[in-house]
């Protein structure tokens, strides 16, 4: 008998993560290792599970996730929208738990582009009269 896969992909930044979560105890892998030991902020850690959190599915899932570009922030951003996403599929009814929450919304903010003459998107060099 096949397990049943939810899938879920999520962005943030330039992060891009895949996740599947299959039913199970619990188990967190992110790139082929541990939840804990890829995130290493408890802080972080907690943003990345609440959706799990609100919809009381902690421990009913096992979780496998494919992340890369960008930082540990955007990669959890990412993750957490990307676990809300395969939620939803698994109850449509989450919905209307997660979509107060502001879960399901992808958050739009990158990066701005350099502009020419200045060292960074807004920074300048300090003006000079003489």
């Amino acid at each position: 008998m096949a397990k049943v896969q939810y899938l879920g992909t999520g962005r943030r930044k330039k992060s891009v993560a895949r996740v599947i979560l299959t039913s199970g105890t619990g188990v967190f892998t992110i790139n082929d290792r541990t939840f804990e030991e890829y995130i290493p902020s408890a802080a972080t850690r907690k943003d990345v599970v609440q959706p799990l959190g609100l919809t009381e599915n902690e421990g009913r899932f096992d979780i496998s996730v494919n992340v890369f570009g960008g930082g540990i922030t955007g990669q959890a951003g990412a993750i957490r929208l990307g676990i809300t996403r395969a939620l939803l599929e698994v109850n449509p009814d989450f919905r209307k738990i997660l979509k107060p929450a502001g879960m399901i919304t992808r958050d739009s903010r990158s990066k701005e582009r350099k502009k020419y003459g200045l060292k960074k998107a807004r920074k300048a060099s300090q003006f000079s009269k003489r």
